[in-house]
């Protein structure tokens, strides 16, 4: 005798649906090792941007930030609500898209005038060629003292400063007298270009030049009238000496 249906649970009915077991929440560390795959699909960088524990964590904002597969509007928004030295760390890693480390270096410089002279001043020193070269023009004689220590500050970034009307005249003559930065070619016509470069040291990078060199310092300069006058003057001179030369080479020949 067979027994009775449960009415409950008809003949034709399936059985319960077993839920697969949830799988436990990522760890920063786990979370960490996957943003350091370049390669890492755009499924699992979402499931650490949804994971409100792991997006916490310092480390995690700036890998995550950094990383390649990130989207951008998301990528932007962690670079903005970054600290100061967390931003330059974030600028400073080799892995950042050149764009991004762009945005951040802009940011950096925005906040200048916001942080302490203590943090101004380890900025400048610790800082990318960007930021460093725009901190050279600050007022405070030891940030831009400590951005000219600063090992990633170029050639091209003094000249880029030497350039604008905001560097200062305490700037300019300690640049002029710079044992490391002064010896350099380009770097002395850009003090020559300068207004503040004091006359003595412009007269004696002058002598080194050549007319075609001097004529064009002449030409783009922002010197002091006075100043220009004696590079006429010498100009004059390495001029009448050149066609002295000439008139005696022909004359040898006549």
């Amino acid at each position: 005798m067979t027994e009775p249906i449960d009415p409950q649970y008809p003949e034709n009915a399936q059985p319960p649906a077993q839920h697969a077991p949830s799988l436990p929440p990522l760890t920063e560390d786990q979370a960490l090792a996957r943003l350091k795959q370049r390669n890492l699909p755009i499924e699992a960088v979402e499931e650490i941007v949804r994971n409100a524990g792991l997006m916490k964590s310092r480390k995690v904002r700036i890998l995550l930030a950094a990383h390649p597969c990130a989207p951008r509007r998301v990528a932007l928004r962690l670079i903005r609500e970054f600290y100061t030295f967390d931003l330059m760390q974030f600028a400073l890693r080799p892995g950042t898209p050149a764009d991004l480390r762009r945005f951040a270096d802009e940011l950096l410089i925005s906040r200048v005038a916001s942080i302490t002279l203590g943090e101004c001043i380890s900025l400048a020193r610790r800082s990318s060629e960007t930021v460093a070269g725009a901190l050279l023009l600050h007022q405070e004689t030891a940030v831009w003292q400590a951005a000219l220590q600063n090992p990633r500050l170029t050639e091209r970034a003094i000249i880029k400063a030497l350039s604008r009307t905001a560097a200062t005249s305490a700037f300019v003559e300690f640049l002029s007298r710079d044992p490391k930065w002064a010896s350099r070619a380009e770097i002395r016509l850009a003090l020559l270009r300068n207004p503040h470069t004091p006359t003595e040291r412009a007269a004696e990078f002058a002598r080194e030049l050549p007319a075609p060199q001097l004529r064009d310092v002449l030409h783009s300069s922002r010197l002091p009238e006075e100043l220009k006058e004696f590079l006429r003057q010498k100009l004059a001179g390495m001029t009448s000496g050149s066609r002295q030369i000439k008139t005696k080479g022909t004359a040898g020949y006549s």
